[in-house]
């Protein structure tokens, strides 16, 4: 597991965003082309893309076909996401008030 995050570090570190697409965030609105290291999730049945702003703490995640973003998120945190196990446990947290909900910590704004 340490190896396959190391992995996932090394990947987001190194990826852009793929195009100039604009992404639709869900309670968000719109972001174009924002300043993300991303990377494709392939060992995850409903993650399909994380990405993340370490300056801003800022996660957006590709569940099923919807973004969604987490705030003050620690960088640490994020390069463990890549499992499906670890986002239900630990970043999507209990209730609608997650630990990472972003309508109860700061919003980053582009």
């Amino acid at each position: 597991m340490l190896r396959f995050v190391s992995v996932i570090g090394v990947i987001a570190a190194s990826a852009n965003w793929a195009a100039a697409e604009a992404i639709d965030v869900k309670y968000y609105g719109k972001l174009d082309r924002p300043p993300f290291a991303c990377t494709d999730i392939t060992r995850s049945s409903f993650i399909g893309r994380a990405c993340y702003d370490k300056n801003l703490q800022l996660m957006i995640v590709q569940l099923d076909s919807v973004y969604h973003h987490y705030c003050e998120m620690p960088a640490a945190t994020f390069e463990a996401s890549a499992s499906g196990k670890f986002y239900n446990a630990t970043i999507k947290g209990a209730g609608s008030d997650g630990p990472f909900n972003c309508r109860t910590h700061r919003l980053a704004k582009y």
